[in-house]
C-alpha cells in the first residue's frame, strides 16, 4: 500500500523555493480523489506527517489545504507551527466559529493563509491574523489584485500569486506587490509516493471508544496503542513534531502524559478519519507486536538489567524498515528514542541490539547466533525459547 502526494514549490522574489504546497493524490496519477475534502487533508497530514519522515518539503515550509470543520477543531494544533502554512479553503465561510479558530491559531503561532482568495467585506475582521494571501491571477486579474495589495498595507501580510505561467506574468506580479509565486512557470505540481502504514482498524475503533469516554482511560489507551505498530509510530512522531517534550520518550505510557486528553483526542481523530477505509498486509505487523511482546517478557522473567518498556518499543520498531520500503537510519531519526535504542535497531548495540539479534537469529534457525547472544545476555536458552512460545501464545489471544 502506496500514499502519494502531489507538491508544487512556491518561490521568491530571487526564485528561492520557500515552501512547497501539498496536494493529497489516492494513486499515482496526478489528478484530485473523488473524495471529501476533510479525508483529503486528514490523510495527507496523516500520511506524510505523521508517517516515515517527512521529507515531502526538504525541511521547507509545507502549504496544507484546511476545510472549515477541520480549522473549527483546530486539527492544525496536531503538527509542529514551524515548517506548516495552514491555508483555509476559498469555500470556507467567514463566520465567528472560524474567526475564533483562526484567533487562537494565530496565537499559537502558526502562520495562516487565504487560499484563492476574492475579497469581500465578510474577511475583514480575519486580516489582522492572516500571514499570507493568496491570488489566482487566471481568476482575479493582477491589476485588482494590485489595489487591493495597496488597501492592505496597514496589515502585516505578504501576498502569492497563483498560476504564474509565464515571464512576464511573472514581472507584472513583482510590480504589482507579489512576493512570493507559484505556477507552472516555475513548476507543475510533481508527484511524490511513499509506502503508506496503515492502523489496524479494530484498534482504531476501540481506541475511539476510549476517547470517546467523558473521561480517558489511559490504560486502555496504550492497551490498544501497543497492539499497533503504525499507531504506535505515528504517536511517537507525533510527540517529537509537537514540541512537547524536554527529553527522549521510553514509554508510551510517557508519551500518554505528555500528550494529554485533549491532544490525544485528536491524534485518535486524524488517524481514524485519514484510514477509515483502508487495509493493510498483516503478517508484519504481528511479527512486530509479537519481538515486541517477546522482549518485554525477556527483561521481565530473567536477570538482564533492561526497562521492560524500552525493550517493547525496540522489538515493535525493529520492523519498520521492510514496513515503510525506507532505510532505518532515515525512520528513526524522527522518533524522540534514546540513543541507547536507536543503536540496537541501526547497529544491534548494547544489551537491546543483542536482544534483537537473538531474535532474529532465532526466527532464522541459526541456532549458533542465538547461542552467542543468550550467552551475552547471560539468560539460559531455554528461559528464551520459553519466553518466546509464551509471546506467541500472547499474539495468538490478541488476534483472537
Amino acid at each position: 500500500m502506496y500514499s502519494y502526494v502531489a507538491r508544487q514549490p512556491i518561490l521568491d522574489l530571487k526564485k528561492n523555493t520557500i515552501g512547497y504546497e501539498l496536494l493529497f493524490r489516492d494513486g499515482p496519477k496526478n489528478t484530485f480523489p473523488a473524495i471529501e475534502a476533510e479525508e483529503a487533508t486528514s490523510r495527507l497530514l496523516s500520511d506524510h506527517f505523521l508517517s516515515s519522515q517527512c521529507n515531502a518539503t526538504n525541511d521547507k515550509l509545507g502549504f496544507v489545504n484546511f476545510p472549515q470543520q477541520s480549522l473549527i477543531n483546530l486539527v492544525p494544533t496536531l503538527f509542529n507551527s514551524n515548517n506548516l502554512v495552514v491555508e483555509i479553503l476559498e469555500d470556507c465561510i467567514p463566520n465567528q466559529e472560524l474567526l475564533n479558530a483562526i484567533k487562537i491559531l494565530s496565537k499559537s503561532g502558526y502562520k495562516l493563509a487565504l487560499d484563492d482568495f476574492e475579497p469581500s467585506p465578510e474577511w475583514t475582521p480575519f486580516l489582522p491574523y492572516i500571514d499570507i494571501i493568496k491570488f489566482d491571477i487566471r481568476t482575479i486579474p493582477i491589476l485588482k489584485a494590485k489595489l487591493f495589495i495597496r488597501h492592505c498595507e496597514k496589515y502585516n501580510i505578504s501576498f502569492l500569486a497563483e498560476k504564474v505561467e509565464s515571464y512576464e506574468e511573472f514581472e507584472e506580479a513583482k510590480a504589482a506587490g507579489f512576493i512570493y509565486f507559484q505556477g507552472y512557470f516555475f513548476s507543475k505540481p510533481e508527484m511524490l509516493q511513499q509506502r503508506a502504514m496503515q492502523p489496524n482498524q479494530l484498534s482504531i475503533m476501540k481506541l475511539y471508544q476510549e476517547i470517546s469516554a467523558p473521561s480517558v482511560d489511559f490504560q486502555a489507551v496504550e492497551k490498544y496503542l501497543i497492539q499497533d505498530v503504525s499507531l504506535s509510530y505515528k504517536l511517537l512522531r507525533f510527540v517529537n513534531s509537537s514540541s512537547i517534550i524536554d527529553q527522549p520518550i521510553s514509554s508510551f505510557k510517557q508519551a500518554l502524559v505528555y500528550l494529554g486528553e485533549t491532544k490525544l483526542r485528536q491524534f485518535v481523530s486524524l488517524v481514524a478519519i485519514a484510514h477509515a477505509t483502508e487495509h493493510k498486509p498483516q503478517s508484519l505487523y504481528t511479527l512486530s507486536v509479537h519481538r515486541a511482546k517477546l522482549c518485554e517478557l525477556i527483561v521481565t522473567k530473567t536477570n538482564i538489567n533492561l526497562e521492560p518498556s524500552q525493550a517493547f518499543l525496540v522489538g515493535l520498531f525493529s520492523l519498520l524498515e521492510p514496513l515503510l520500503d525506507q532505510p532505518l537510519n532515515s525512520l528513526i531519526q524522527y522518533l524522540p528514542i534514546s540513543t541507547e535504542i536507536k543503536l540496537a535497531l541501526t547497529e544491534r548495540k548494547g544489551a537491546l541490539g543483542k536482544l534483537i539479534l537473538a531474535i532474529e537469529s532465532y526466527e532464522k534457525a541459526n541456532w549458533t547466533m542465538v547461542s552467542k547472544c543468550c550467552a551475552i545476555l547471560k539468560i539460559t536458552e531455554e528461559e528464551f525459547s520459553t519466553c518466546y512460545n509464551e509471546s506467541a501464545e500472547w499474539v495468538d489471544e490478541m488476534a483472537n
